[in-house]
């Protein structure tokens, strides 16, 4: 038996949920180890889409699903998307851990103060209350699943911060005031519905080490918030090692990380991207790719793929592995770039850089491809006989990958659906 790791290694939006669906088959138990419903994992089975902010991807599949402790957890959103997919037919073999951080009504109004606060210096968030719940973490003043299932606990919380978080407001200049009555009578309403979901699950996964695991991150390393793009990342981390943190798994045990790596790039909000291309081609990508937000809607910036980001993220997360997903997207393209260094200031540079500065003095050093078409018949002749039975231009895209990461390609996706799907 084995434990599975897959990580985005670019903005998020890589097509990890597709990607983690598919290893699911063979798994046992899928994990969530960090991030909340800032996030999004669409999944597309025959005619079904399923689009999933909370939940682990393996409930489609009927796999044991945890939200393990390092997830900041909105209840209200969680308990909708159970009854959506009871709707559906399908019972979720939920898990959640007692460690999981909860969502509460006061950061969703400061995420939105804050983002006000700062004018023109915003990060982009979803306003969702997820970087004020991880600040609380931080600073020790959250609410965790556990406290949320205990009413007494959940009183005394609340008595205490509902106190802080109105004087906070009252320092923004915000309005609104929550009462404790309210908010308690709603959240352990919440508690009651989730509390026979709610367990240890560090004890409940080391005890599951003889079966197929797979460790499902959200987001994407660039979003990291130590080795993002700080401050415009998200506020966990989304590396491989946060599957650690997220889930008390040792990284000894982790035997396979797969770095999810989309044939472009894309990145929504604010913040550096190199590679962003604000013409046709980004049209061309955001329009064939269908590069709108699971969780916001909002239109992804696009842009060629960038292998100093991607370098970078494989690095930092010991990936074993590679898969590519959206290859399918750069057909159309009589041309096709890849970045494979940067110039500042005259200056190669093969890394990232940390400084805001720096980044905004990038300009990318490109490998030009041909372009390419191929056809369904095409790609079930490269299932059959592997990367040799590739078009010669598609090969040599995908060699120069391997070639600059040193890291074997094992997947490739050329469309949304699991049999679009080929298994190297």
């Amino acid at each position: 038996m084995s434990i599975k790791l897959v990580f985005g290694t670019q903005w998020g939006d890589e097509g990890k949920g597709k990607v983690v669906d598919y290893y699911g088959e063979k798994a046992d138990i899928v994990v969530r180890y960090q991030g909340g419903n800032n996030a999004g994992h669409t999944i597309k089975i025959g005619d079904d889409v399923f689009k999933f902010h909370l939940l682990p991807s393996g409930v489609v599949r009927g796999k044991i699903s945890v939200i393990g402790n390092g997830v900041v957890v909105d209840p209200e959103v969680l308990i909708h998307e159970i009854e959506e997919l009871r709707k559906r037919g399908i019972e979720p073999k939920l898990i959640i851990s007692d460690r999981a951080h909860v969502i509460m009504p006061y950061h969703k109004i400061l995420d939105g103060a804050e983002e006000r606060f700062r004018g023109k210096k915003k990060v982009g968030t979803t306003g969702r209350g997820i970087g004020p719940c991880y600040s609380d973490k931080i600073a020790r003043l959250g609410i965790r699943m556990g406290d949320l299932i205990d009413p007494e606990t959940l009183r005394e919380r609340l008595e205490f911060l509902i106190q802080l978080k109105n004087r906070i407001f009252e320092a923004y200049g915000i309005p609104e005031r929550l009462d404790v009555d309210e908010v308690f009578e709603k959240y352990s309403e919440y508690g009651e519905y989730l509390k026979d979901m709610v367990r240890d699950t560090v004890e409940f996964l080391h005890m599951s080490m003889d079966k197929e695991i797979l460790l499902e991150g959200a987001q994407g390393a660039m979003l990291d918030v130590d080795f993002g793009t700080y401050p415009y990342t998200t506020s966990s981390s989304t590396i491989g090692g946060g599957a650690s943190t997220g889930s008390g798994i040792p990284p000894s045990k982790i035997d396979e990380v797969i770095g999810v790596v989309k044939a472009y790039t894309t990145r929504v909000g604010m913040g550096p991207f190199p590679t962003e291309q604000e013409n046709e081609i980004g049209k061309h990508l955001c329009e064939k790719g269908h590069e709108f937000g699971t969780t916001t809607g909002r239109a992804r910036r696009c842009g060629w793929l960038d292998l100093v980001v991607v370098k970078h993220a494989l690095r930092i997360s010991g990936a074993t592995s590679i898969a590519i997903t959206k290859i399918d997207v750069l057909e159309g393209l009589s041309r096709v770039k890849v970045a494979y260094a940067y110039d500042i200031d005259g200056k190669k540079v093969d890394n990232f850089p940390a400084n805001l500065r720096d980044i905004g003095k990038i300009s990318p050093i490109y490998k030009e491809f041909e372009g390419w078409n191929m056809t369904d018949r095409e790609w079930e002749k490269v299932k059959e006989e592997g990367m040799d039975a590739l078009p010669s231009n598609v090969r040599e895209y995908l060699d120069f990958i391997e070639k600059e990461t040193g890291i074997r390609i094992k997947m490739i996706s050329y469309g949304p659906a699991r049999e679009e799907t080929v298994e190297l």
